[in-house]
């Protein structure tokens, strides 16, 4: 038994460090019997369902495996993966009627416990599938294993206000910015609630205020911004290709009008404005109506500075107003259809979204119906959620409502008994960038529906994406570091976090999803606390002593924090976060705004800073804390 066990690994004596001890010390450590019970969060037992143990060494060796960011990859699920390729070695042991299992002869190591459920009524995982414990630990008393509900087929979308009717206790979820993404002008719904970011709606009150762009310069390389945007005349009329002017109209709404700034007999275009879309997060964008579509226009930046060189950064930047002119023609234009908010957006905003097609190509989407949602996007009377729900995560929870106390936990997904790797993949189809059936960044299959909450990361590459992940031109030159927002699981699965021997992460381990955290991003420590780290990273609090250690440079602790290194902000969504130091040309290297999340040290050699233009260099260590004190990159 435990020749077979171990396998190759025996032989190597890397593989008993990973297990804590040295291979005479192994020996001296006797083989237990592992024993407890299968249950779910309300307290049912769970028969027949197998209780796996997987040797933290070989999700350990795994993780110093490249990742393949690829449809039924081996290595990219550290225990679906690592189960998969060696079900015939591992230890297991199947639940009795009342969930008792007992697993006898468990060698010396370290292990995961996995739970493979029996069928469809819960979902693989368990509470215990996180850490890896030692066969002493795991010995030496019961173990209870949570697992998590699912939703069966047929269950419907029952709207946030009915979950928070009952888990009144998360009415601080109205308070996230998964809530407050898109708001009807003027009539915030009563499930979103933004007191907590006073600027949210800075840029929306200088439009209502009445505001002019003139939009010149364009660009055909470009990608959203094709043109530059101005709120004042530019120096160069003959540039100008049109201007829209916003204004608060007799009836109190807000409405815009394009003019045509080459061809004064082409009739202008007045086009109402009915929701903001963002605005806690660095930017706003405004989504006007054409005929039964939203079409997002112009970007705010909440950190923009007109003083800025970079057109990206000032406080106002174009957002697709190619599709209001046509060049070609010179004339005025409306936006089609193909280009909509619902087809090309909504999928990861909504709650329990829906997509059709209608007879005039329209496409019109959809979303659960709530009577405290934000609009009736639908005409049937009912407000719709348009905002991400407690659904998104949990599924939908008709069943749910109907089961009986005994029987509620079994009909819905509770993220926190997945294994980790699954809880992930529910933050990660909207924070990557894969591409779906409709050929855009919405991750939805051949039906136009997302994934459900529980799902495994190759069966969302399998049938939700045709691309599994961002573009090449989503990345920094070094092919690795991402550039574009909402990329952060992108890096994460790349990262040691989720695939190590000890702690198998899920982003709800450091952001509360619920909106209980009073830090910024839902994180439940500050960031720009060491705190944030050293609660798992044990061994590295002294930071000044850390980064001695790593760069032989001797920093005041209260200088500098895990973040300022291990954090850079090499993504962009707004302005970024300032002006980093001044290069070597007297050009500025920027910093941005969203964190990476691979958690290494980005450096200067391996970025290709040398002869890159600095405005378009890579954010790294030294254009934050680094740079800001002692290093300068006038020196490069």
């Amino acid at each position: 038994m435990r020749k077979s066990f171990f396998g190759g690994l025996i032989a190597l004596g890397a593989a008993a460090l990973i297990y804590g001890c040295t291979m005479s010390e192994a020996k001296n450590v006797p083989d237990v019997t592992v024993k407890g019970v299968v249950e779910d969060g309300s307290g049912q037992k769970v028969a027949n369902a197998t209780v796996w143990l997987i040797p933290a060494a070989d999700v350990a060796a795994m993780a110093k495996t490249p990742i393949e960011i690829k449809k039924d990859a081996k290595n990219d699920e550290p225990l679906e993966d690592n189960l998969a390729a060696n079900r015939a070695r591992y230890l297991k042991a199947k639940s009795g009627a009342s969930g008792e299992f007992n697993v006898a002869a468990v060698p010396a190591g370290k292990y995961f416990l996995y739970v493979e459920p029996a069928d469809a009524t819960y979902l693989p995982g368990g509470d215990k599938s996180r850490i890896s414990l030692t066969n002493t630990e795991l010995g030496a008393a019961p173990v209870t294993i949570k697992v998590s509900g699912n939703v069966a087929a047929g269950a419907k979308y029952v709207g946030t206000s009915t979950c928070l009717g009952c888990h009144d206790d998360h009415e601080s979820f109205k308070s996230t910015l998964h809530r407050n993404g898109i708001q009807v002008i003027g009539k915030m719904s009563k499930l979103q609630d933004v007191s907590r970011v006073p600027e949210f709606n800075d840029g929306l009150n200088k439009l209502m205020a009445g505001t002019k762009f003139w939009f010149h310069g364009y660009d055909k390389t470009r990608g959203f911004d094709k043109y530059q945007i101005s709120d004042k005349a530019p120096a160069d009329p003959a540039s100008v290709s049109f201007t829209a002017t916003f204004a608060k109209d007799a009836d109190g709404k807000l409405k815009f009008t394009t003019e045509n700034a080459r061809d004064p007999s082409d009739p202008p275009r007045t086009y109402p404005v009915e929701m903001t879309y963002g605005g806690g997060v660095y930017k706003q964008r405004y989504l006007f109506r054409v005929g039964a579509n939203l079409f997002p226009f112009v970007q705010y930046n909440t950190k923009g500075d007109n003083a800025y060189g970079d057109r990206s950064r000032k406080v106002w930047r174009d957002y697709h107003a190619d599709w209001l002119f046509n060049e070609e023609t010179g004339k005025l234009a409306d936006p089609k259809p193909a280009k909509s908010f619902d087809k090309e957006c909504a999928s990861c905003h909504y709650n329990g979204y829906t997509l059709t097609k209608n007879a005039n190509g329209d496409y019109i989407a959809g979303s659960a119906n709530d009577p405290e949602g934000e609009l009736d996007i639908d005409g049937d009377g009912t407000p719709n959620e348009l905002n991400m729900g407690c659904e998104n995560c949990h599924g939908p929870g008709s069943n749910h409502v109907k089961a009986p106390k005994a029987k509620k936990a079994a009909n819905i997904v509770s993220p926190g008994k997945l294994a980790a790797e699954r809880s992930s993949m529910i933050c990660g189809q909207c924070h990557s960038r894969p591409q779906g059936n409709l050929k855009n960044d919405q991750p939805v299959n051949t039906d136009n529906k997302m994934m459900l909450p529980g799902t495994s990361r190759n069966t969302f590459l399998t049938q939700y994406t045709t691309r599994e992940d961002a573009a090449p031109k989503d990345f920094w030159a070094d092919g690795l570091h991402s550039k574009s927002h909402h990329q952060q699981y992108t890096d994460f699965v790349k990262s040691s976090k989720h695939r190590n021997g000890n702690h198998l992460v899920a982003c709800a381990d450091c952001h509360e999803p619920h909106g209980k955290a009073k830090f910024a991003h839902q994180m439940k420590l500050d960031s720009n606390s060491a705190e944030s780290c050293t609660t798992c990273h044990k061994g590295n609090t002294d930071i000044g002593k850390h980064v001695m250690a790593k760069t032989k440079c001797n920093v005041a602790p209260e200088k500098i924090t895990c973040s300022s290194c291990h954090n850079t902000k090499t993504m962009q969504t707004g302005a970024g976060m300032g002006k980093g130091m001044p290069g070597k040309d007297g050009k500025n290297y920027w910093m941005n705004d969203i964190t990476s999340h691979l958690y290494d040290v980005p450096r200067k050699d391996n970025v290709g800073v040398k002869g890159v233009e600095p405005g378009k260099a890579m954010p790294i260590p030294y254009t934050n804390s680094c740079g800001a004190g002692c290093h300068n990159t006038s020196a490069l």
